[in-house]
């Protein structure tokens, strides 16, 4: 699934090949069975197994990247994702080094439910929610792909 403005879907090459690459990756690679942490794919891309208990909607942090498109996938469990313009949002921290981004709750966003083989795709000018939990807690296995921009 890939939810977004008719402007940036057609501002990215979602089918360039570091994505090619990165979707590659995820076909032949059975994260759940992976050790946690960060896996190269190809120049400019990489790839973050990590392990977490899916947490409460109010406690979740909308969140963006300058640098990098995610590519979040699902390998267990599920979760809630929200998705913002951040256009919308309002800086609240600020971390250049780590290219990390918070925001507060914007007034508009979208959630979606991923579960196990979903995927979504984020580019920077979208914040995102990740981590809420479906309907009960739960440990969530994900992959976080980094695609660069530059």
């Amino acid at each position: 699934m890939l939810a977004t403005s008719l402007k940036l879907v057609t501002k990215y090459n979602y089918l360039s090949e570091k994505f090619e690459k990165a979707y590659n990756w995820l076909s032949n690679h059975d994260p759940v069975n992976m050790e946690d942490g960060r896996y190269d794919i190809t120049d400019g891309v990489f790839a973050i197994v990590q392990r977490y208990q899916s947490i409460k909607f109010e406690d979740a942090k909308f969140e963006s990247h300058k640098d990098y498109i995610d590519i979040q996938y699902i390998a267990k469990g599920y979760e809630s994702f929200g998705q913002a313009y951040v256009e919308d949002c309002t800086l609240t921290e600020s971390y250049p080094n780590d290219d990390l981004y918070f925001y507060n709750m914007p007034n508009v966003y979208t959630q979606v439910t991923l579960r196990p083989g979903d995927l979504v795709v984020v580019p920077p000018e979208e914040a995102h929610q990740p981590r809420v939990l479906y309907k009960n807690s739960e440990e969530v296995v994900k992959v976080v792909i980094k695609v660069s921009v530059k």
